[in-house]
């Protein structure tokens, strides 16, 4: 609890920090502002997300990971997902 404490002193607002890597730091806008700006919703969001980092973190794996989410998304614009 106190070194959470400590981070927060030592990091003003959440995209001063990044908690597990630094492959946001560099954008120019980081995908979480952009998602919340354009109030996009969760599969769009990870889609985002993924794409983002691809080449900074999880490289092609992030990418699978962003069609899963788009075939998802797909499904669900369709009417084709089974869940609905």
């Amino acid at each position: 609890m106190i070194e959470s404490v400590k981070q927060l002193e030592l990091f003003p607002t959440a995209n001063d920090m990044q908690v597990g890597g630094d492959h946001y730091m560099d954008k120019a806008i980081q995908p979480w502002d952009y998602i919340v700006s354009n109030d996009l919703g969760f599969l769009e969001g990870n889609i985002i997300k993924y794409v983002t980092r691809w080449n900074y973190k999880g490289g092609v794996e992030d990418l699978r990971k962003a069609q899963h989410y788009l075939a998802k998304l797909i499904e669900v614009a369709d009417g084709t997902d089974p869940r609905s």
